[in-house]
């Protein structure tokens, strides 16, 4: 068979009137070859030949093994068929198996080239079902006191429904990311094969061929077996689908300003939030998000018994005051007895624990971002040191701390008194909470005398009363019982 390029050449010669001889001997080409081509009038392309796939023993039982290997991709490696493994339960549980284990091994083999060929070639392009994209996007919100602030919001979205989550955070840490998927995982029930991020300072970066990944984001990651992909540099459109769910949230979340009192609540609301966003049609398949989100929900990895403890632990020097420093700006309290110690703390996405020996918090707090210099003080942690040194109580940031009515009625107490008043409240933070104790002790105070009695009735009361449901209860005969003892002392 000529090259192409050497037949049309003959057929060149051919149409400037030169015959067989004469392009035979121009060409160097065989007379015969030559008069074969001149008379050719087609120069398509034929098809090649194919091999047909003979028949196999093992046909009527490859869809079978495909849903095997297909259901193993939601369970742990350690815990997926193995070639020997199905070739056992075939012969166990199909009586008219007779295929040899070669047989199955060489078939197993070319499924997984076959999977690992088209995931390699076309995993950027082409999303399947329950895959994720996830990125973060920043809004501006309005905190309790009306103040503007700024928050980051960690997006993770499925390109093959169009679905997407969102959690708020006050930064990009791993313990954010972190939390934000498991809290997501958790919603969804079950865990995305693979997850594609930005090079985000909080899960690792891609530098050059290598991806370092943060510690705790590691074994969040070894803890639910999904996959992780990075994109490539000068490459978002890698993850466009997310990059658009970041704007989309903002507008049709966020505007106007939302007003975040708490944000672990605020949380909590948003993620039915997304999910009543998926009744409207997908912008391409005609069908609603809801609806194709099945099929994501279907290909999600089952989760594990257990959840995550989305922390970290470091050791801190406390200051004087008690106080030691996380992330270079933000200073936090544990208390007067751990002034000048060293400590371990415990750090999630949104709080910072002072821990004891024992593993117990000494206080818990509100986790601060930003670059700007944070100082926050449990003031709860003062009672100790108040107790053994009552005259400090006016300068105290406790004092500062609680509602006028109560300050006034403990500003009017003798030191002995004092001590005693501060003792009560010390003793029912341990046995209700702080809030439940100020509420009883202002109450006391408003009834007309502060005493251990008093708040103690009052807390109780106040620990057992549920606002959801009104009370039958005529609790009126306390109330004087209260007043009388009051106008009594």
């Amino acid at each position: 068979m000529l090259k192409m390029s050497r037949i049309e050449m003959i057929k060149e010669l051919q149409a400037k009137g030169l015959g067989p001889v004469a392009i035979s001997e121009r060409l160097r080409i065989n007379r015969k070859t030559v008069s074969r081509y001149m008379a050719m009038e087609t120069f398509e392309e034929s098809k090649p030949e194919q091999k047909m796939d003979r028949p196999s023993k093992l046909d009527p039982f490859k869809p079978l093994i495909q849903q095997w290997l297909e259901e193993d991709r939601k369970n742990r490696y350690k815990q997926r068929h193995t070639a020997m493994r199905i070739h056992t339960r075939l012969v166990e549980e199909c009586p008219d198996y007779d295929a040899s284990y070669p047989l199955v091994q060489r078939y197993v083999k070319s499924l997984y080239e076959e999977r690992r060929r088209y995931e390699e070639g076309t995993q950027e392009l082409v999303w399947h079902p329950g895959e994720a994209q996830a990125d973060f996007g920043e809004a501006d919100f309005y905190d309790a006191s009306g103040e503007k602030r700024m928050y980051k919001y960690l997006c993770v979205s499925f390109p093959y429904s169009n679905a997407a989550y969102m959690q708020l955070f006050g930064g990009e840490t791993a313990e954010c990311v972190a939390q934000g998927l498991q809290d997501i995982f958790r919603r969804m029930g079950g865990v995305p094969s693979r997850i594609v991020f930005d090079n985000a300072s909080g899960v690792g970066r891609r530098v050059s061929d290598q991806v370092r990944m943060a510690e705790l984001f590691l074994r969040f990651k070894a803890h639910y077996g999904f996959e992780v992909t990075f994109c490539n540099p000068y490459a978002g459109y890698e993850k466009g689908n997310v990059e658009n769910k970041v704007g989309y949230f903002r507008r049709n979340f966020f505007v106007p300003l939302p007003t975040v009192v708490d944000v672990q609540t605020f949380n909590q609301e948003l993620l039915p939030g997304c999910e009543a966003d998926w009744q409207r049609a997908h912008y391409k398949k005609g069908v609603s998000i809801e609806q194709l989100f099945t099929e994501d929900r279907q290909a999600l990895l089952y989760l594990p018994g257990k959840p995550f403890a989305v922390c970290r632990y470091t050791h801190v020097k406390t200051d004087g005051y008690g106080k030691f420093l996380v992330d270079g700006k933000h200073h936090y309290s544990s208390s007067p007895e751990w002034a000048d110690k060293e400590m371990v703390v415990r750090i999630g996405a949104h709080t910072v624990e002072p821990l004891l020996p024992t593993g117990e918090p000494i206080s818990v707090h509100l986790r601060l971002y930003g670059t700007q210099r944070t100082d926050t003080v449990d003031v709860r942690t003062t009672l100790s040191r108040l107790l053994r040194s009552p005259g400090a109580w006016r300068n105290s940031l406790l004092r500062d701390a609680i509602p006028e009515t109560l300050k006034s009625g403990m500003d009017s107490l003798e030191r002995p008194e004092l001590k005693e008043a501060l003792q009560t409240m010390h003793d029912l933070s341990a046995r209700y909470d702080f809030e439940t104790a100020v509420q009883a002790m202002e109450k006391a105070s408003e009834l007309g005398r502060i005493t251990s009695a008093n708040a103690s009735v009052l807390a109780a009361r106040l620990s057992t009363f549920d606002p959801q449901e009104p009370s039958h209860v005529d609790l009126s005969q306390y109330d004087s019982l209260l007043e009388t003892e009051a106008a009594i002392q």
